[in-house]
């Protein structure tokens, strides 16, 4: 088998698992897995953010951003807390895609360190708002919460998270950084056009909008950028493997959990094995106390490599570019 081949195939090991144990559950329950409309709800707001990301970086704004932070004191602290803040808006996973690629293009020191803190930002500062991670939009979803009481229940954790983040940051990135690398980039009314659709669609995550919206992002680069089509459908697929295999677990067992500390701790430890998204899909049927849930999940973010799909995302695009490939 080719090196390239045999690499392919090991890039894509947790969606080989997690297809496998669907397949395997399948075959000892005797049922296909019964997804249902918030997981393709998530897959749905994940794959429009996905397209308008790539529309963004075809049609060189992320450039264009490089190129305002070329300059200045703690850049790399500037790209952590950054990336914390844009991921409270749009998703961790959006905000990694967005700003490793960024971080990754720009001439800046040790950027495998400020990789690993761009994604522990962004994993600290998502579960503040409901739209911050897919877990979080499915617990949003799934428990019928408001915004505000969602936001009370996790600011604590969220604050202390990021304080700890910023002051390693502060340590470990230069007081005064440059780039010399990154030549401005003119836009289009292409980039113009993907900026008013992403604006939109995060209204539409806040429920101002309705999500039908996202129609418009994909009618619009059928239109006129299908190239941007080109995203991470196996990223996609993962996350539909993964739901597909806790409906499945759920069929298998059957338990139900009230007391705070056990919904926090085996949510955490589960996010371990199965990632967090995963986890909260998993525990929500067997609970009903979210805001342990949803503390479980957000703290098992910061652990293994499976802990957060939001790490597998960093990690895919790092070693993308350590070996010299495109970011998606």
């Amino acid at each position: 088998m080719p090196d390239s081949v045999t690499k392919k195939i090991a890039g894509e090991w947790l969606l080989i698992l997690s297809t496998l144990g669907v397949i395997g559950t399948s075959t000892y329950l005797k049922r296909f897995p019964a997804y249902n409309k918030n997981d393709f709800k998530v897959i749905y707001i994940l794959f429009v953010f996905l397209v308008i990301i790539k529309g963004l970086e075809r049609t060189n704004f992320l450039q264009a951003v490089a190129y305002r932070f070329r300059k200045g004191e703690r850049l790399g602290l500037k790209l952590i807390l950054f990336t914390g803040l844009l991921s409270i808006f749009v998703t961790n996973d959006v905000a990694l895609l967005t700003i490793v690629p960024l971080t990754l293009t720009l001439d800046l020191n040790n950027k495998a360190l400020l990789v690993v803190l761009e994604t522990l930002a962004a994993n600290a500062a998502s579960p503040l708002t409901p739209f911050g991670n897919p877990q979080n939009l499915f617990l949003y979803y799934y428990y019928d919460l408001h915004a505000l009481e969602f936001i009370e229940a996790i600011a604590p954790l969220c604050v202390v998270t990021m304080l700890l983040i910023f002051l390693v940051g502060w340590k470990k990135t230069r007081a005064a950084q440059q780039d010399n690398n990154i030549a401005n980039a003119t836009l289009g009314w292409k980039s113009y056009g993907y900026v008013c659709l992403f604006i939109t669609f995060v209204l539409a995550v806040l429920r101002l909008l309705p999500l039908w919206i996202g129609t418009i992002v994909i009618l619009y680069t059928l239109l006129f950028d299908r190239k941007s089509f080109s995203i991470d459908w196996l990223l996609l697929a993962t996350f539909l493997a993964f739901f597909g295999l806790t409906d499945n677990i759920m069929n298998m067992v059957s338990f139900h959990l009230e007391n705070g500390l056990q919904v926090f701790l085996y949510s955490a430890l589960g996010s371990q094995v199965i990632s967090n998204v995963p986890s909260a899909l998993l525990f929500a049927d067997f609970t009903n106390n979210w805001k342990a849930l949803l503390w479980g999940v957000s703290v098992g973010g910061f652990g293994s490599l499976l802990g957060s799909l939001a790490s597998l995302i960093s990690y895919r695009l790092y070693r993308l570019k350590e070996d010299g490939g495109d970011f998606f």
